[in-house]
């Protein structure tokens, strides 16, 4: 029988809180089993191994990165829009870094589909809409993006850019200014 209290969704949501307090690397069914003070066997009714744990943080953490990013780009449109969705990104692996490196996580073609994964490229599509592209450097444009933000984020929570100036905020605002640019001015294919 399950312990009283425990379920998937109460185990995934403690999971997620500690792989932000240990990283996502540390999470384990055995961590979790200490952090709720019972044993082992008695989470495996509700997650299958660490691996199904962590697949489950990383489809948490897309949907709450997916539902930020919804709310974020309401009523915006161009550099505006474009800005909101780098910044929740930014935000977001600075509130919850194990989350955001759970996002990370390469999903098997299942957990994919369930995924909220697609809700970001449709997200980044409505943004490109503005801009004016057409496939397939729509494609190539949000590939470009998703490389620029998760770097970025990537290289300031490792401690990048913390020893140097101009300070982190500027290179953020300049680099989106510099998106918006690239993407309002996007090359074309020379012919033939």
């Amino acid at each position: 029988m399950a312990r009283a209290g425990l379920s998937p969704e109460r185990l995934v949501r403690a999971g997620a809180e500690l792989a932000d307090e240990i990283g996502f690397d540390e999470v384990t069914v055995s961590e979790l089993a200490r952090r709720f003070e019972v044993k082992v066997a008695s989470l495996y009714s509700h997650v299958r191994n660490s691996q199904d744990l962590k697949t489950r943080i990383a489809l948490l953490a897309l949907e709450e990165l997916a539902d930020r990013g919804a709310t974020a780009l309401a009523g915006r449109a161009g550099k505006d829009a474009l800005a909101a969705l780098g910044n929740v990104y930014r935000d977001y692996a600075r509130a919850h870094p194990g989350r955001y490196a759970a996002a990370q996580l390469r999903l098997d073609p299942e957990a994919a589909a369930a995924s909220a994964g697609a809700r970001h490229s449709q997200m980044t599509r409505a943004i490109l809409r503005g801009y004016d592209l057409t496939e397939p450097d729509q494609t190539h444009a949000v590939r470009l993006l998703g490389s620029v933000f998760h770097g970025y984020v990537s290289t300031e929570a490792s401690g990048g850019f913390s020893h140097s100036a101009p300070d982190s905020q500027q290179s953020w605002d300049r680099i989106l200014d510099a998106l918006d640019s690239l993407l309002r001015n996007w090359p074309t294919d020379p012919p033939g």
